[in-house]
């Protein structure tokens, strides 16, 4: 039954929910519906034609993008309008505007990412538009298309912002670990924040202050880390053996770092290695020797030259391509289709003008070509045939798996148009609708497992302690990537990531949690009001219990010690100045002692604190402002040294 058979016998209200539900639920269609119908004071079932195209163009148009890329969800919308107007004949839509505002609007509102390539071909768009405005022919395809990369760069922004709140909060947590180190290059840290977070504030996107503060408090915590590593000389002035501990957090950094760069790296070769495939191979061995932690500065600086000499002789080549395409069309007789590939030509021109890649733009030219030569009269079909192809490939970069999956079948289907044939693209339609179907899944799944989280994190959020900050950041992140509508590749994988990552530290945190409650539980009701009055966090706390004592006798072994650092065993303080505060926590390891704990971190509303078994019963606790400051101060000897 074909869906207009179907559609004259149903309810028209119906309709959609049965066309549309491969995409989207039936029944989030049917509570949109309902929705949309109240708000203009009806039912679903006295929605007429008009009414329910309004709500496909809006409502319904607006969920789809949730889940499917626009091509896909014009096309749909448009069928499902189609079947509407045919069970129940209506006025037909109104042509699109002749007005150039939007598009002018849209340039001046994104100048300032210029290497964009969305960017780049927006305004070769309006450079032709106001060619093709002042010779009086049809903008609607431009003006379509611009809108269109508007739209692109609206999403693109949202997820850009979304990145950058990210680096600023991992920005802030890296500040905190530095900032005591003082210093110029500190200070340029704190200033490049501050730019950040004032952009952050106001819309906008800085990667290059983000890189530059990102370089420089690598650079800085490399330093810190590596002066750790630098131990006193051993017996005989021979330098004693670094600890591995020490030196494998600073290889994580370079790592780290390193990965950081090469992933901005492949965002923004993306469109080259489109157009130069062979990059891509080269980008998967750096990316296998970044897992294996193996990727050096040094390989990355030669990539990037690389990537800068390819592009520039990519340039030229298409410029060179472009200038032999004009010739071949200006040799061909007038027609509809040679005009409409004399406007693609302006475009595909202006955008290389600004330093933009025309690959698509170019390989539809050629495809152009060849129809008009090999039969004018049927060009016009084939051009269509053609056009679906490119919006089948757009369509599908952005769903996982869809691009390998079609990638045979567009090439076959292009090949047969150079025969002349008329290949049947419904078939690759449908293959890419089960991927998206697929991806929707996806979203949903990760949106679910976004809500879990950050659900999660306020059980713990109460604990002290690196696992938690960290997990409060990614907690935030995943907040934001919630709220992001459709997304692109780029922004999907970065979501599973901060998934991947975050459920991680919530599995960290919920042990640390389970530990907390079973020492807490170990307590007594009296140990634990005890407890309680030393840390403030409950109670009628006794000033005089709060403050170190006046006389800070020290053991013996108390020079030997770091400042506001103590060895414990047996739940007393056994060396380092007596502190009331310090015996509390004393109390508290002697439980631990007792769950065959190994560390503990915790923080009250004065100080924070972390500790460390060394052996034979005997602790190592140390005090400072907050956890990064105590590792950074005494990370060491809390390991072991000295």
């Amino acid at each position: 039954m074909s869906p207009h058979t179907a559609a004259r016998q149903e309810p028209l209200h119906r309709l959609p929910v049965r066309l549309l539900g491969d995409l989207v639920s039936p029944r989030a269609l049917e509570r949109i519906l309902a929705d949309a119908a109240r708000a203009r004071g009806q039912t679903p079932e006295t929605l007429g034609p008009s009414d329910l195209e309004d709500i496909l163009k809006r409502e319904v148009f607006k969920r789809l993008q949730l889940s499917v890329p626009a091509a896909l969800a014009k096309r749909r919308v448009s069928e499902v309008i189609g079947a509407l107007l045919e069970a129940a004949p209506s006025a037909p839509a109104a042509a699109p505007g002749e007005d150039l505002s939007l598009l002018e609007e849209g340039a001046r509102r994104f100048a300032l990412y210029f290497d964009w390539p969305e960017t780049q071909r927006l305004r070769g768009i309006l450079g032709v538009a106001r060619q093709q405005q002042a010779a009086g022919a049809d903008l609607g395809p431009l003006l379509r298309e611009g809108q269109d990369l508007i739209a692109l760069m609206e999403r693109r922004l949202e997820e850009g912002l979304v990145a950058q709140a990210q680096d600023l909060a991992e920005l802030r947590a890296a500040f905190g670990r530095v900032q005591g180190m003082g210093g110029k290059e500190v200070r340029r840290l704190e200033s490049l924040m501050a730019q950040v977070e004032e952009a952050q504030k106001g819309g906008v996107l800085q990667p290059a202050e983000v890189e530059r503060a990102r370089s420089i408090a690598f650079t800085l915590r490399r330093q810190l880390e590596s002066s750790v590593m630098q131990p006193l000389p051993g017996e005989g002035g021979d330098p004693a053996p670094v600890d591995p501990a020490v030196q494998a957090r600073v290889l994580a950094l370079e790592q780290e770092h390193a990965a950081r760069q090469l992933a901005d790296l492949a965002r923004d070769s993306e469109a080259l290695r489109r157009a130069r495939p062979e990059l891509e191979a080269r980008l998967q061995a750096l990316r296998g020797e970044a897992a294996a932690g193996t990727l050096s500065a040094e390989t990355l600086d030669a990539w990037r030259r690389e990537l800068e000499q390819v592009r520039e002789a990519e340039l030229a080549r298409q410029r060179s391509d472009l200038a032999e395409l004009e010739g071949a069309l200006a040799a061909l007789p007038p027609s509809p289709a040679l005009e409409e590939a004399r406007v693609a030509l302006g475009v595909a021109r202006l955008t290389l003008d600004g330093g933009g890649l025309a690959t698509d733009e170019l390989r539809d030219l050629h495809a152009t070509l060849d129809a008009l030569q090999a039969a004018p009269e049927g060009a016009a079909q084939r051009l269509e045939v053609q056009r679906d192809l490119a919006d089948l490939e757009r369509a599908a970069r952005d769903v996982p798996g869809a691009a390998d999956d079609l990638a045979p079948g567009l090439t076959a289907a292009r090949e047969a148009l150079k025969r002349g044939e008329t290949p049947d693209v419904s078939a690759l339609w449908t293959a890419l609708e089960r991927r998206m179907a697929q991806a929707a899944q996806q979203r949903e799944d990760f949106d679910a497992r976004a809500d879990r989280v950050i659900r999660e994190y306020d059980t713990v959020r109460h604990l002290a302690g690196e696992t938690t900050q960290k997990l409060g950041r990614l907690a935030d992140t995943l907040r934001a990537q919630r709220r992001l509508g459709r997304m692109s590749a780029l922004a999907r994988e970065r979501y599973a990531q901060t998934l991947t990552d975050a459920e991680a530290l919530l599995a960290e945190a919920r042990a640390e949690y389970e530990a907390a409650q079973q020492v807490t539980a170990s307590f007594g009701a009296d140990a634990l009001s005890g407890l309680l009055d030393v840390f403030d966090l409950g109670g009628e706390a006794e000033e005089a219990a709060l403050e170190p004592e006046p006389a800070p006798a020290a053991s013996p072994e108390a020079a030997e010690l770091p400042y506001d650092t103590w060895r414990v065993r047996g739940g007393q303080l056994v060396a380092g100045p007596r502190d009331a505060a310090a015996q509390g926590v004393a109390a508290l390891l002697a439980h631990a002692d007792d769950l065959g704990g190994q560390t503990l971190r915790l923080t009250d509303d004065r100080a924070a604190w972390a500790a460390r078994l060394e052996g034979a019963g005997v602790w190592r606790l140390a005090r400072g402002p907050n956890a990064g400051a105590i590792d950074d101060r005494v990370g060491a000897w809390l390991e072991g040294q000295g």
